[in-house]
């Protein structure tokens, strides 16, 4: 919860900041190329800023209890034993996995709500049809990415798992990967799994992100355009 929070918080900010950006005509989609690439700017945004604590979830995943006690005692140790520039340990391979990820989730899932507005002419589908979109994103975004994600623990594991002598870039991490696991047993090992729990939890979150968004901004406080002054109106 540490690292989901955040990450999801900024995330979706990022994402609509971005979309913003790229959009200075205000249509009311970005062609494909911008849709893709607002969201790989959001997932590379939210994981720059929160890479410690995934670094340091990974650590206390692979460790004994007794080892870590709390999330504190992680980065205490990481930088007493290791250094400062451990915490971002594998960061090459997270931001080059977060590209594809983001880039076609959101990608897919702005593209999904585009097709449902043109078929139906319905400007918000339901939070069922929300929530399908959302799975189907993520089922798209990790079959995508999940090589990168191989590679990415393995890094951040290697300095408790004696094999920081091995697994020092990317590139040797996957050829390592794939000479002594293969392919389909190495780089996707585990995907069967991801494509159970990752489509469900992404739904959840798009539907629920784009539903506190509305309920938010039925608040004056939360529009982004200013208020007309009383100037304005006479």
């Amino acid at each position: 919860m540490a690292r989901v929070v955040p990450f999801a918080a900024i995330q979706y900010a990022a994402h609509e900041q971005w979309k913003h950006l790229l959009n200075p005509s205000n249509a009311r989609n970005l062609p494909p190329l911008k849709r893709y690439i607002a969201g790989s700017l959001a997932g590379v945004t939210a994981s720059s800023l929160t890479y410690p604590l995934d670094m340091a979830r990974a650590r206390m995943a692979v460790t004994n209890k007794c080892q870590y006690n709390s999330l504190f005692e992680v980065f205490l140790k990481i930088y007493r034993t290791e250094g400062l520039f451990t915490m971002y340990r594998g960061f090459t391979p997270t931001i080059t996995g977060v590209i594809p990820y983001a880039g076609t989730s959101f990608f897919t899932y702005e593209t999904l709500k585009k097709w449902h507005f043109e078929y139906t002419h319905e400007t918000e589908p339901t939070h069922l049809q929300k929530l399908c979109f959302g799975a189907l994103a993520g089922l798209f975004g990790q079959s995508a990415s999940y090589p990168l994600d191989i590679v990415r623990r393995r890094m951040q594991t290697a300095g408790v798992t004696g094999t920081a002598h091995i697994y020092t870039s990317i590139w040797v991490t996957l050829v390592y990967v794939v000479k002594n696991e293969g392919i389909r047993k190495g780089l996707y090992k585990g995907l069967s799994m991801n494509w159970i729990k990752g489509p469900i939890a992404v739904g959840v979150s798009f539907t629920v992100f784009e539903f506190i968004q509305r309920q938010l901004r039925k608040f004056e406080v939360f529009h982004t355009e200013p208020s007309p002054s009383p100037r304005e109106n006479s």
